[in-house]
């Protein structure tokens, strides 16, 4: 019953998490220089510029009466509180709002279609970097000092000093052809070719899959040497209490209190990145999909910052807040499903 109504607070304060998240973004993004109204401005007075030949007589024959009109035509010319209710009911945290960059396209229309991208991206990197780091933060923790232990901690930390986008364009040189006489064995950028609907099954599949290997590797990298020693670091701790020693002092053998106690144990630190599985969606690297050209969110909300489109960034914003609090909650149950001892009674 405790675990139950920590579980409903949690959920309960998300939403003036959410709401205070969405406010003070939503107000900075209000009143930064730059903005769509400004925008508007500056392309009318490079056109007035253009046709007379300066830009002095622009600013003059830009009278009030038309600047309130581009203001009201982006709902600038109402009160703050106005336009964020406007935004978080009326237009669906903004998901329904027309985007200043694209037009006849809402927010929701271009996050759809860079979902499913940064979906495939997203779970496959996740899954891989746990399948891969696990197993290998384990065997580092029972080989720990050993030959094994010390090359792979090298190459880990090589790995992790190496920023993702570097690592990007140093695979794109050597993998997929953009040096003359290096391997030209991948796509150079995109999520598929541009003949992907004439494609077989398989054909599709390998096609998916060879435009996926070197950006989900960049992906990979940047969690690998964390989530590698926290697993090692945190088995070699369980394996070092005291109720290990009972186990081994009654006669159990080293692999039962590894396998059967404290490994269980030791997952409780990892399972404090399972909560942003719901967040994979959005998680992929701007900078990644910008070096591969991936049409995925991450890019999108590049693009959304760079143009002031307000909409599409909020729009972004709003759904990653909403799965970043889910995903934390998600993270605690897991905690309970590993280790039914954990109690909650002091965070109460």
């Amino acid at each position: 019953m405790e675990r139950l109504d920590y579980f409903i607070r949690r959920f309960l304060l998300v939403i003036p998490t959410f709401l205070g998240i969405t406010v003070l973004c939503f107000g900075l993004i209000q009143f930064v220089p730059g903005g769509p109204v400004e925008q508007i401005i500056m392309q009318m007075k490079g056109i007035g510029a253009g046709e007379s030949g300066g830009g002095a007589g622009v600013s003059g024959s830009l009278s009030e009466e038309q600047r309130k009109a581009i203001e009201a035509h982006f709902g600038f010319d109402k009160p703050f509180y106005k336009r964020y209710w406007k935004w978080l009911v009326t237009d669906r945290i903004g998901m329904k709002m027309e985007s200043y960059k694209f037009p006849n396209k809402t927010a929701w229309q271009l996050i759809s279609q860079r979902f499913k991208v940064s979906l495939v991206f997203g779970i496959t990197g996740f899954i891989l970097s746990y399948l891969v780091c696990i197993p290998l933060g384990i065997i580092k923790a029972l080989r720990h000092d050993k030959m094994f232990d010390l090359i792979s901690s090298i190459t880990v930390f090589v790995g992790y000093a190496i920023p993702a986008f570097a690592f990007g364009m140093v695979l794109k040189m050597l993998f997929c052809g953009t040096v003359e006489g290096l391997w030209d064995f991948f796509p150079i950028s995109g999520f598929h070719s541009d003949n992907f609907i004439d494609l077989t099954f398989l054909e599709k599949t390998k096609d998916i899959f060879m435009h996926m290997f070197l950006p989900v590797l960049c992906y990979m990298i940047g969690n690998f040497a964390v989530l590698t020693l926290l697993m090692k670091n945190s088995l070699l701790e369980q394996i070092g209490k005291d109720y290990i020693r009972t186990v081994l002092a009654k006669g159990g053998s080293f692999t039962r209190a590894v396998w059967g106690h404290a490994l269980r144990n030791s997952l409780v630190p990892i399972a404090t990145g399972f909560g942003s599985i719901l967040t994979v969606m959005f998680a992929g690297s701007v900078i990644i999909e910008q070096v591969f050209e991936i049409p995925g969110m991450g890019r999108l909300s590049l693009e959304a910052i760079v143009g002031r489109d307000y909409p599409v960034f909020m729009g972004i914003l709003s759904l990653t807040a909403i799965l970043g609090l889910v995903g934390n909650i998600l993270s605690d149950f897991l905690y309970v499903l590993i280790d039914p001892r954990i109690t909650f009674q002091e965070n109460v």
